[in-house]
């Protein structure tokens, strides 16, 4: 077995801990994952990009929530430790709607899997944020278009995860403490959602055409301000 280590692993800033603290192990092989096609409730839908939205998953709620199914075993259910993972990068439409599974795309290479895995840890994700997303993106291959998404995952700063568990703690606290760590950010640049239990699910950060932070469309919902959350250390 390989030993790679997360991007977001390798700095650690000051007032910067806890979420970038990780490891991960790839495998010597990757299974193939499953096609993911547009359907009845998730059609295919080609609308202009207005903005992009990153969106980064809290992996030991999402393990606490989810690790027994199939496509969590290398995330949750081997040696591997994560904080905050890449979810994917979606574009959003001018409007409300946005598009999705633009164009028929095949199987994802092993060879990009493997260079993603550690920052996107399931293949099967992988597969569906390149069809449902990724396709929309006028230009890019599947390299290209996890290459941008990576890039912007691995310049994120996180602050003390495990200090901000131990407090009481709302949706704008939480934003707040992300922007503080990561230099031109807002609070209102990003929205906070979480479980029906309150519990920290994701970290939706909203970008502009060119890739730059920009304050959050109304309707793109997340918590409001005052919400109290709550964050599940595993």
């Amino acid at each position: 077995m390989t030993r790679w280590l997360a991007a977001a692993a390798l700095v650690a800033l000051p007032g910067s801990a806890g979420a970038q603290a990780l490891s991960c192990a790839l495998p010597d092989t990757i299974a193939a994952p499953r096609p993911d096609l547009p359907s009845a409730s998730q059609p295919t839908r080609r609308v202009p990009i207005g903005s992009y939205t990153l969106a980064v998953t809290w992996s030991p709620q999402y393990c606490r929530d989810h690790g027994d199914g199939r496509d969590a075993r290398f995330q949750c259910g081997s040696a591997n430790r994560f904080g905050f993972v890449l979810h994917g990068l979606w574009p959003d439409g001018e409007g409300k709607a946005w598009p999705q599974y633009c164009r028929a795309t095949p199987i994802l290479p092993a060879a990009v899997l493997r260079r993603h895995l550690c920052a996107t840890p399931s293949a099967q994700l992988l597969q569906h944020e390149w069809a449902k997303h990724g396709t929309c993106m006028a230009g890019y291959s599947p390299e290209r278009y996890f290459t941008q998404s990576n890039t912007m995952y691995g310049r994120l700063r996180f602050p003390d995860m495990a200090a901000l568990s131990r407090r009481p703690l709302t949706a704008g606290a939480m934003a707040a403490a992300v922007a503080r760590v990561n230099p031109g950010m807002r609070a209102d640049m990003m929205r906070v959602t979480a479980t029906k239990q309150g519990w920290l699910d994701e970290l939706w950060f909203c970008v502009d055409k060119a890739f730059r932070y920009t304050r959050c469309p109304a309707h793109q919902g997340g918590l409001k301000p005052g919400a109290p959350l709550r964050i599940w250390r595993g």
